[in-house]
């Protein structure tokens, strides 16, 4: 019988691996990098975040959020529904959204919605028998609605005060309000407004997840606020022990 060299057979299956893994590592090395998708960034620091607490601050990032989040939804509306800026005083899109954001921040008001505020405008907005701007109505009503919930304000200090529950009925607002805006008609017979899109070919989910942003920012922002004492109680209590207990001790 032939002699087999397994000592040579060896050394060439070890060879085959070894040459197998590099093809996958150089294979690796040439896939195309990751699409970038932007990278995380904070606002910008200011004077005022000496005078909050860090539940101050992170309710003011989320309402800054929020609110930025409704312009964003009001100009993709707008671009859904042209003829709704053309209902106001406004001479095109951008000036229309302008006004709307000034409206907000400001607090003064939305003529069309006859000076309502809070949820009352909120149902004003969506009722069918509505007639003017629809996109800046619903988007003002639901600004104010937020604001209204954390107590008349915007951003947050240490003196301020903020209800768990208020701010999760504000969710549960933001969702009833996207529910009638699929759902209800106008006297057409048509959507209040063109939002989301599902048709063959043609998926657009788009307004679906901002609101869901929203929503979700809200609701994070209430269970925070649930334990905002507690916390305090528990931090207290650690800075007791760590100063009592957790000191090093001299060896010297």
């Amino acid at each position: 019988m032939p002699r087999t060299d397994s000592g040579h057979t060896r050394r060439r299956t070890w060879a085959a691996g070894t040459a197998a893994w590099l093809a996958l590592g150089l294979a690796g090395c040439s896939a195309p990098a990751p699409t970038p998708r932007g990278e995380v960034a904070g606002p910008a620091p200011h004077w005022g975040e000496w005078a909050q607490s860090d539940t101050n601050r992170v309710a003011s990032i989320a309402m800054r959020q929020n609110l930025d989040g409704l312009y964003q939804l009001a100009d993709k509306l707008y671009r859904r529904n042209p003829g709704q800026w053309r209902q106001g005083s406004a001479p095109g899109r951008e000036q229309a959204l302008d006004l709307l954001r000034s409206a907000v921040e400001q607090r003064t008001g939305w003529p069309p919605l006859q000076q309502q505020r809070d949820i009352q405008a909120l149902a004003l907005a969506l009722s069918p028998e509505f007639a003017g701007d629809r996109v800046a109505a619903f988007i003002f009503a639901l600004a104010d609605m937020l604001i209204v919930a954390h107590g008349d304000k915007a951003e947050f200090f240490l003196l301020d005060g903020l209800d768990a529950q208020h701010v999760f009925n504000a969710a549960r607002n933001v969702e009833i309000a996207v529910w009638m805006l699929a759902q209800r008609r106008n006297a057409q017979g048509g959507p209040l407004l063109l939002a989301d899109e599902i048709r063959p070919g043609q998926r657009n989910l788009s307004y679906e997840r901002e609101f869901g942003k929203i929503i979700a920012r809200l609701d994070l922002l209430a269970l925070v606020l649930t334990e905002k004492y507690r916390r305090a109680v528990i931090g207290y209590a650690q800075g007791l022990a760590g100063g009592t207990f957790m000191q090093f001790l001299p060896v010297r």
